[in-house]
């Protein structure tokens, strides 16, 4: 029984890990832009005497601070669509569980699990996509998921015992 639990349990990590790393291995994220020495390792610009440094170590850090905010745009959009692909991927997979593989219920629970996994992963990047809209609407796909899936995998079958 314990043995089952645990690979049940494997079997949803490691499906939903899957979906992550495929994810990041063809479609890769923005890289995030590196600080420039000066700005990374000189005193405030108010202790410089000589104005000229002063002034080239504000230059790049107001083009350090162009940068970051291309990449942090960049890294919403990346966030979002990653969401969109990981919610996809949850929606398969459980429909994968709930009709495929009905009858073999250790993979399909495991599948079941690795499906609600993948969808929190979906929910957790969606956060990431800086657009309160989106969040709601990846949050509310998340919940109407839930409940079907509770309806599917413990209410349905209940209601048929009894008939």
């Amino acid at each position: 029984m314990v043995l089952r639990l645990v690979y049940t349990f494997f079997i949803g990590v490691l499906l939903a890990t899957f979906v992550g790393v495929g994810i990041a291995a063809f479609y890769p994220g923005p890289k995030a832009p590196e600080p420039p020495v000066s700005v990374k390792y000189a005193p405030p610009c108010e202790s410089f005497k000589d104005e000229v440094a002063s002034q080239k170590i504000r230059d790049e850090q107001e083009e350090f601070d162009k940068s970051m905010r291309v990449y942090q745009t960049q890294s919403e959009k990346y966030n979002r669509d990653v969401s969109i692909a990981s919610l996809l991927a949850a929606i398969l997979i459980l429909i994968v569980s709930l009709t495929l593989f009905k009858k073999i219920l250790l993979i399909a629970d495991g599948l079941l699990l690795g499906g609600v996994l993948t969808l929190i992963y979906s929910i957790i990047r969606g956060f990431g996509s800086g657009d309160n809209m989106f969040r709601f609407l990846v949050v509310s796909a998340g919940m109407v998921i839930a409940l079907f899936l509770g309806y599917i995998k413990f209410i349905q079958p209940t209601q048929a015992k009894r008939k």
